[in-house]
């Protein structure tokens, strides 16, 4: 699935900064683009496109026999002139629009010009799960979306069946941060054909800027570099306090400085090898000391999480300090 794999090798391809422009000689290199240029732009973009399309939700509210919950996308103009923009939707009943500021910092794409720059993200959940309790960005998902560039080119989707996704190691981050908004359905339930289906699920969709998505990478010939993308998303369900590297730790708390950003917290990274990252989520051994990290945590006799310790009192927790 592009998604997650992409997601898993975006390190490695991070440094590829260039692309060729047609008006430009051939050979020439384009300077990679400001991110502080390119949020600007991505945001007038994305507003632009929220502004002037309306997405079905005179389904949602009066459901027709044959609805199949699904969000589709049109542009305010003609007979439908009067719809309720995707910018105002908070304003209908049960729905939900959501704004969220997120700092990228640029050395997280391999730039070196120190630029740390505000991003809005935006969310719509035109229907919230039934269930209560929010997805972390450390948690595995169950869940089937879609994705689009804004003129509403599908690059990629999941199989109608659902899918399972960390919301850190298995996307890019404006995913990931705005699945954290919806709540999930029931289920499985099992169809009697070998599928499986799941009911009240929250849906909706994520609109993210380049700088929360790819960037000034291109994965693939149909996401071009500098791209906004938009993720349309059905929430089933989530395994609460996932523990992706099985280290005894929920990954939500390898949140070392609390940014919804699990990637950037690497306690062990000036000791790996150059061609390694591992974030302290996908790190058996945060410290790098040798030994595991669960075995510097506290557990309970069923092999819980209870606590961190510190052994020497030095402020610093077992699993994080390499000098004991």
């Amino acid at each position: 699935m592009k998604l997650k794999n992409a997601c898993l090798i975006g390190l490695a391809i991070l440094g590829i900064w260039s692309c060729k422009d047609d008006d430009n000689p051939i050979g020439e290199i384009v300077p990679p683009r400001l991110m502080s240029e390119v949020a600007v732009e991505d945001d007038a973009e994305i507003q632009a496109f929220l502004s002037t399309h309306f997405y079905n939700y005179e389904e949602f509210q009066s459901p027709p026999a044959d609805f199949d919950y699904k969000i589709r996308f049109d542009t305010i103009a003609g007979e439908n002139a009067d719809k309720v923009s995707i910018l105002e939707s908070g304003m209908l009943d049960g729905v939900e629009f959501i704004t969220e500021t997120i700092s990228v910092a640029a050395s997280d794409f391999g730039r070196s010009d120190e630029e740390v720059v505000d991003h809005k993200l935006y969310v719509l959940v035109a229907r919230q799960g039934s269930e209560e309790g929010n997805p972390t960005i450390g948690d595995n998902v169950v869940l089937r979306y879609e994705g689009l560039l804004l003129n509403r080119t599908l690059f990629d989707a999941s199989s109608n069946q659902p899918v399972v996704l960390n919301l850190s190691a298995g996307t890019r981050r404006g995913f990931g941060n705005g699945v954290e908004y919806f709540q999930t359905g029931m289920g499985p339930i099992e169809n009697g054909d070998g599928t499986i289906s799941y009911e009240g699920f929250g849906i909706g969709a994520i609109f993210m800027p380049s700088g929360l998505a790819y960037f000034d990478v291109s994965p693939s010939s149909s996401i071009p570099s500098y791209s906004p993308l938009i993720f349309k998303i059905d929430a089933f369900a989530y395994e609460e306090d996932t523990d992706f590297d099985g280290d005894g730790i929920p990954s939500i708390l390898e949140d070392l400085n609390n940014d919804g950003n699990l990637d950037n917290d690497n306690t062990d990274g000036d000791t790996e090898p150059i061609t390694i990252y591992l974030a302290n989520y996908n790190d058996t051994d945060d410290d790098g000391d040798g030994i595991p990290t669960i075995e510097e945590i506290e557990l309970d006799a069923e092999g819980n999480f209870v606590g961190f310790l510190d052994t020497d009192g030095d402020g610093i927790f077992d699993h994080l300090d390499n000098d004991l």
